[in-house]
């Protein structure tokens, strides 16, 4: 059997423009009997590790890969009347040391190139350009735009120019899509391969995954360009070839040039990226010169937390009750032994530094004052967390269980959600930056992606079906997390019906189902912060949005790939807090020490009225009824009335309990 591999692939995160799904491409590609595939997305690198993965749960080799934008000139030239704004390159990493490199091109197009699209140059791709493949691309490459323009001469300049710097690893790209221009491109760079021995490789420019696909392709091109399908001057691909052929397709397409498809084969043995995955790699923390180790100061920060915590005078010990003197004071031996256990699978886990990072960053907030959650999640469970200071919470007062945080028969990161002042988070964002260094700290992306009734509404729109028609039918779609157009037609009969019974709407609705639960966009998000120990862009690809620099994998990947990932919330709540106390001390004169005294019968008679408009789970009218029949008298019976009324506390059959 011939065999042939797609080294030019778009994935559903050349954002709304690929829509081959990762998940379902490595199946297709396995059906089809090829081994291998690459990912090639337009400018970004934002699906490599969860296309890596998806390939090899399939038994697929997957070839990590990205087509660049390249500056005509230079990548900081912006002006506004360049004609030609950038062209296409395919770029294929060899091995990890050709990734890195990748990442960094990647990451240079947006933090400096970025001018309509994410773009190179020539001057970077000299420095980051080893262990990197390199082929012409598509007919938007700069090699096949001078052949177009009858400008052979440069052309060819541009060949010797790419063969120099890439030596064996470049190749001209030709591709059978039907295109007349592309024909005019292939015959040209058949004859420059024979005149300069620069070797050929086709593929296939896969944006979608079947020939029928190319419809919906069409639609979402609409969506993504706010283009309707009558519209003439739409953006469109000319042909219906943008698919993953089959190799017997492929092979009967280059019959008469069959070492272009063998050559997909000999990159494919040249690339080798390996990802390393669950192997924590945390930021170096400094500690004290006078502590000999990380432990010690950890160890040190514990011992006078619990002091502080837990501690009595000698004379104050409760009788019959067994204590541990220290430093100051004495604490009792439960505590102590709590503590002294979680410290050894803390250490053992190879977590020290984790907490020491989270104690110094919170450590400074409260130091300069920034309003800090008391600690929320599995981490209140945590007694050294509770006695550095990084959370606020008494685990021995509401039995809460260290192992839910931290189990040495589970390893996974720990994870810490902490709340600060929404309007002073920055802050502390900005104090970790000049701790670790900037390149070292960066935001996180996040992708909202077409959910059920948005792709209803969009497809509709460039399909020239009316907004009330679309809207009737969108609010058709139950409102449920994550819901999809085919659970909808099960629970809704009258959907259903019209899907089967109006030819308009199943049309509408069969391409909206192609086409729901695409990334339709990325943005930052709201709270995550990764931190490395080498600069980011070491590890993963950067990505700009509103200037301001995030990874471009999402919180996830980071945590799989062993990266420290921390949530920064930014509570309005606590700022809210933070302003009524000043306020306070302003036109009172009174000090409010809000979170010291939690046995005030006059907090709890507002609940027992009712009064809790505003407050967080407890401002709905069935709440409010309940805890007026409830009637609270002490935190722990609001604790376990929120715990007792909240949706599903007991899951969608109670009978199991």
């Amino acid at each position: 059997m011939n065999k042939f591999t797609h080294l030019h692939v778009h994935t559903e995160y050349s954002l709304l423009d690929g829509a081959n799904r990762i998940k379902v491409l490595p199946k297709r590609i396995k059906e089809l009997g090829m081994d291998s595939v690459a990912i090639t997305d337009h400018g970004v690198m934002f699906g490599a590790v969860e296309f890596y993965k998806a390939c090899k749960k399939e038994g697929v080799k997957p070839i990590i890969g990205c087509e660049v934008y390249v500056a005509p000139r230079t990548r900081f030239d912006k002006e506004a009347n360049i004609d030609n704004k950038y062209n296409h390159l395919i770029l294929l990493a060899k091995n990890n040391n050709g990734y890195k490199n990748l990442t960094k091109l990647v990451s240079l197009g947006f933090t400096e190139g970025y001018y309509y699209k994410p773009r190179i140059d020539l001057e970077i791709l000299e420095k980051y350009h080893e262990d990197l493949i390199c082929t012409s691309a598509c007919i938007a490459g700069a090699i096949p735009q001078e052949i177009l323009k009858n400008n052979l001469e440069k052309a060819i300049e541009l060949v010797k120019y790419y063969k120099n710097l890439f030596k064996d690893d470049f190749y001209l790209e030709i591709q059978h899509n039907g295109i007349k221009e592309q024909q005019i491109v292939n015959q040209k760079l058949i004859e420059i391969s024979r005149e300069l021995n620069v070797p050929l490789v086709a593929t296939n420019d896969a944006h979608y995954l079947n020939r029928d696909d190319a419809y919906a392709h069409e639609i979402l091109l609409c969506i993504q360009t706010g283009k309707r399908m009558s519209d003439l001057d739409r953006m469109k691909f000319q042909t219906d070839e943008f698919y993953i052929k089959s190799p017997e397709e492929m092979y009967e397409a280059f019959k008469n040039i069959p070492e272009a498809l063998e050559n997909t084969q000999k990159i494919v043995e040249k690339c080798n990226v390996e990802f390393e995955f669950g192997v924590t790699k945390l930021p170096n923390y400094e500690v004290p010169e006078e502590y000999k180790t990380h432990y010690d100061y950890f160890y040190k920060l514990c011992i006078d937390g619990i002091q502080r915590r837990y501690g009595v005078k000698e004379e104050d010990k409760i009788e019959g009750k067994e204590y541990i003197s220290l430093d100051e004071k004495v604490v009792p031996k439960e505590i102590m032994d709590r503590l002294e256990y979680e410290m050894s699978v803390i250490e053992k886990m190879g977590y020290v530094d984790y907490f020491l990072i989270v104690w110094d960053f919170i450590n400074y907030a409260k130091s300069v004052k920034i309003p800090v959650g008391p600690g929320r999640g599995s981490g209140a469970g945590s007694i050294a967390a509770y006695a550095m200071g990084i959370t606020d919470i008494d685990p021995i007062k509401y039995n809460l269980i260290f192992e839910r945080f931290l189990n040495p028969e589970r390893i996974s990161m720990p994870d810490f959600d902490i709340d600060f002042c929404y309007e002073r988070r920055p802050e502390v964002i900005e104090y970790v930056g000049r701790k670790y260094g900037h390149d070292h700290v960066s935001q996180i992306i996040t992708f909202g992606t077409m959910s059920a009734k948005m792709v209803i509404r969009d497809v509709a729109r460039v399909l020239d079906i009316s907004y009330a028609e679309a809207d009737k039918l969108a609010k058709m779609v139950p409102m449920e997390l994550h819901i999809t157009i085919q659970t909808a037609m099960e629970m809704n009969k009258d959907l259903k019906d019209l899907y089967e019974n109006d030819e308009k709407i199943r049309n509408l609705l069969d391409i909206a189902m192609k086409l729901e639960g695409l990334p339709r966009h990325a943005s930052t998000h709201a709270a995550g912060v990764v931190i490395t120990k080498d600069p980011v862009v070491s590890y993963v690809p950067l990505y700009v949005n509103d200037n301001q620099v995030s990874t471009q994998y999402t919180m996830t990947i980071l945590e799989e790939l062993g990266l420290l990932k921390m949530d920064f919330l930014g509570l309005r709540t606590l700022t809210v807090i933070d302003d009524a106390i000043k306020l306070v001390k302003e036109n009172k004169n009174i000090d409010v020490k809000f979170d010291e005294n939690m046995n005030d019968p006059n907090v709890f008679k507002l609940w027992q009225e009712g009064q809790t408009v505003g407050i967080f789970q407890f401002e709905s009218a069935g709440m409010t009824s309940f805890m007026k029949e409830l009637k609270p008298d002490s935190l722990e019976d609001i604790i376990a009335g929120v715990s007792l009324y909240r949706p599903r506390t007991y899951g969608s059959n109670p009978k199991v309990y």
